[in-house]
Formats: structure tokens, C-alpha cells, sequence
């Protein structure tokens, strides 16, 4: 498998909000010399806990500070936009980084019903997302009535993140497929990609090609990496007792608050849901993912507060699938 981050420039505590991008800029730097593939960023709107709203801006600092790694959305939530002013943006980045640029695509409506609402999207609203797919090829294709500027001197290649009908979308038009989340760990995944794979149409020669995105933490133990992952797992423990998905904490603190037994039962469930480990644990799960997925690309996702202990993190995948 080919081997790629997506980095959702997660806040931490004690720092300003804004940090975050900076991080990810460093981060992507680091991604580059350590040999990874691609780089993505995220489209998040009114979530306390991340600083990426608007993908192609953040994108347009990454490749200015890199030269080769690849560069992309994981993803662009496709509803919250005209399909024309997408194409105009993901085109100046592939003008300014010829050759470096994937767009991304997806169908999120927004994590909440003030978000849902400031997006102008109701949850009620026909599902629009295969025809504005349809609809963005085509301005990134020059096919459409419209010429989107500038136009590209190659193709800005576009992914589908599998939420909702996004596989039959991603098969139906010949375009890849990004799978993660939950559906991963489900028997409904064989069907899922068997149904992409064989239900793709092929698009100006196009194969299938399915990427996995997960969480994957590796430190010297299997301890020490279930504690990296620890911060993000209690993020999403505590967001659903508040309704608040927050920063980052230093595992520390965590450790030394009060959970009662619903808070310590939720925290091991999202533990045992992150492939964390040492480098043997974590190769032996990404081979039996592998296996049942037959994926094509990796697309790791993993997050911590230490940032020291993160960018070892990435440097031990980078050696463990060079």
C-alpha cells in the first residue's frame, strides 16, 4: 500500500486556535522528507476542537512550504458548495503546485443543526452530491459550458469519500474511493467493496482504487501508544456528555480526572477502535486490513497532543512501510 496522511489540524490545550495550522504545515513538511505520498486536509465548520475550515487556503500554505509530496482534501464537503467556485479554487492550487493537487469529495451537512443552518443546508434537502460530482469533473475536465480558470496543464484528479452512497457514486462515474470510519470494522465491508469493484465504470481508463483511512499511532509499546491515543479518544468521549468536541489535553490530565465507569467503558471501546501500537502490532493489524480490503493506499490519520510523540509517530509508520 501506497502510504498518505491526513492531518485535521487538531487544537490543543494551552495553545491559540490558529496554532493548529501551523502545526499542520510542519507536519506536512516532515510528511514530505519522510517519504509519504499524500497529504490531505480536512473541511470542519464550527467544531471547537479543529482549525481547518477552508481546505484549498490551508493547502495553498502546505505547497508553498513543500515541493513534492502530494497534496489533497480528505475531504471537500461537496453540499456546502457551488461545483464551479471548487473547481476555480482546487485549479489555482494546481496552478500553483502543477501536478501535486487531488480534490477530495464528500457530502458531510455539518456535525449540528446551527452548523447545518449557517451552512444554508437543511437536513430534509435532496441528495444533490452525485449530480455536483457529475458537475465538478466537468469544470476540472473542460467539458462543462463554463470554463473554470486557469486551466490546468494536467488532471486534478478527484476521490470520493464513502459516506452514505458515496462507493455507488465513486463506482458509477470511475472514480476512487476513500473508506474509513466504523464501516471498517463491520461485515458490511466486503459488500461494500465488492460492490464498488464491480460496479465500476471506467473513466478515461480508469481502475478502481480504494484507499483506507484509520487511526494509526505507533510508539516503542503497545502501552505507550494507547496513551498517544488516548487525547483523541477522550475528546469524543466527552463530546457526547456535552455536545462539545474539544482540544486536545495533555494525557496527564486525563489520566488524572475523574471518569466514572460509562466515561472508562467508552474510553477502552475508542481505544480498542484505534490501530495503536508498536511497530509489530501495528504491521500485523495493517496486514489483516490489507488483506480483507485489498486497499490500495493508506491513509493514516492518527492524533495526539504530544507533537513530539506524533511526529515520531510518523516517522515509525513512514520505516515500518518504506
Amino acid at each position: 500500500m501506497r502510504l498518505s496522511l491526513l492531518d485535521r489540524s487538531r487544537t490543543r490545550a494551552g495553545h491559540p486556535e490558529a496554532a493548529a495550522l501551523q502545526h499542520t504545515v510542519e507536519r506536512a513538511v516532515a510528511a514530505e522528507r519522510r517519504g509519504y505520498h499524500r497529504f490531505w486536509v480536512a473541511e470542519h465548520h464550527g467544531v471547537p476542537g479543529i482549525a481547518s475550515g477552508a481546505p484549498a487556503v490551508l493547502l495553498a500554505a502546505v505547497g508553498a512550504r513543500t515541493a513534492t509530496i502530494r497534496l489533497g482534501s480528505g475531504g471537500v464537503m461537496l453540499p456546502n458548495h457551488q461545483p464551479l467556485v471548487v473547481a476555480g479554487q482546487f485549479l489555482v492550487l494546481a496552478g500553483l503546485h502543477p501536478g501535486r493537487v487531488d480534490l477530495g469529495v464528500g457530502r458531510s451537512l455539518g456535525f449540528t443543526p446551527p452548523v447545518r443552518r449557517a451552512l444554508r443546508r437543511t437536513d430534509g434537502e435532496p441528495d444533490a452530491f452525485a449530480h455536483d460530482v457529475v458537475e465538478l469533473r466537468a469544470y476540472l475536465e473542460r467539458e462543462a459550458e463554463v470554463t473554470a480558470r486557469p486551466v490546468a496543464e494536467g488532471p486534478v484528479p478527484l476521490f470520493v469519500l464513502a459516506t452514505g452512497r458515496g462507493a455507488e457514486v465513486a463506482a458509477g462515474l470511475g472514480l476512487p474511493l476513500v473508506l474509513g470510519g466504523p464501516v471498517l470494522d463491520r461485515p458490511e465491508l466486503a459488500d461494500v467493496l465488492t460492490g464498488y469493484r464491480r460496479g465500476f465504470r471506467p473513466h478515461r481508463g480508469s481502475r478502481p482504487h480504494v484507499t483506507v483511512s484509520l487511526d494509526v499511532l505507533v510508539a516503542d509499546t503497545d502501552d505507550e501508544a494507547r496513551e498517544l491515543a488516548l487525547p483523541e479518544v477522550w475528546a469524543m468521549v466527552r463530546s457526547r456528555r456535552t455536545g462539545v468536541f474539544g482540544a486536545l489535553e495533555p494525557v496527564a490530565e486525563i489520566r488524572g480526572g475523574r471518569w466514572d465507569d460509562l466515561d472508562a467503558r467508552r474510553v477502552e471501546q475508542g481505544l480498542a477502535a484505534v490501530t495503536a501500537g508498536r511497530p509489530a502490532t501495528v504491521r500485523r493489524r495493517l496486514e489483516q486490513l490489507a488483506e480483507r480490503t485489498g486497499a490500495d493506499e493508506l491513509l493514516a490519520s492518527g492524533a495526539t497532543y504530544d507533537r513530539a510523540a506524533l511526529a515520531s509517530s510518523d516517522a515509525a509508520l513512514a520505516a515500518l512501510l518504506a
